[in-house]
């Protein structure tokens, strides 16, 4: 179970990754080496997983984001398994869930626009085994977009 200061730790890591030591130990009222050890020790546990950059997706040229349900032709742990392989290896898919209800997976990507989405979908997600249907939605506006959680 997680204090109140370490809480308040990850709450800062998740705002800002690059923060120095120094001012996060400010920020959470501890000495710095002290809070470079519950750093240490939120990474051990696997509070942490890892630090990145959020990049900007319409300078990097892949405005456009998708969400794809997909629907198997068949629901066995060798499909499963297959299309899970598959999908791991295309870069433009951000993420994959396997869900519960009228579909499979939903399936988040990023590509340039409709016609390189076309031929992600056609040269990509449709070649994996497996896939019996899709059905996409573009979006049109992101009205929030964070990888935040919900600390309490």
């Amino acid at each position: 179970m997680l204090d109140k200061i370490s809480k308040r730790i990850l709450a800062e890591l998740q705002n800002d990754g690059r923060i120095s030591n120094v001012e996060l130990a400010t920020r959470v009222n501890l000495s710095p080496a002290a809070c470079l050890e519950r750093v240490r020790k939120l990474q051990e546990s696997g509070y942490i997983l890892g630090y990145t950059a959020q990049l900007n997706p319409h300078l990097l040229d892949v405005a456009l984001l998708v969400f794809i349900e997909v629907v198997l032709d068949r629901t066995t742990p060798d499909v499963f398994d297959a299309f899970r392989r598959g999908v791991q290896a295309i870069p433009e898919v951000l993420e994959c869930h396997m869900v519960a209800g009228g579909f499979d997976y939903l399936v988040k990507a990023r590509v340039k626009d409709m016609n390189a989405y076309r031929d992600f979908l056609g040269k990509s997600l449709l070649q994996l085994s497996g896939v019996r249907e899709t059905h996409t939605y573009a979006v049109m506006e992101e009205v929030k977009n964070t990888t935040c959680l919900p600390i309490k």
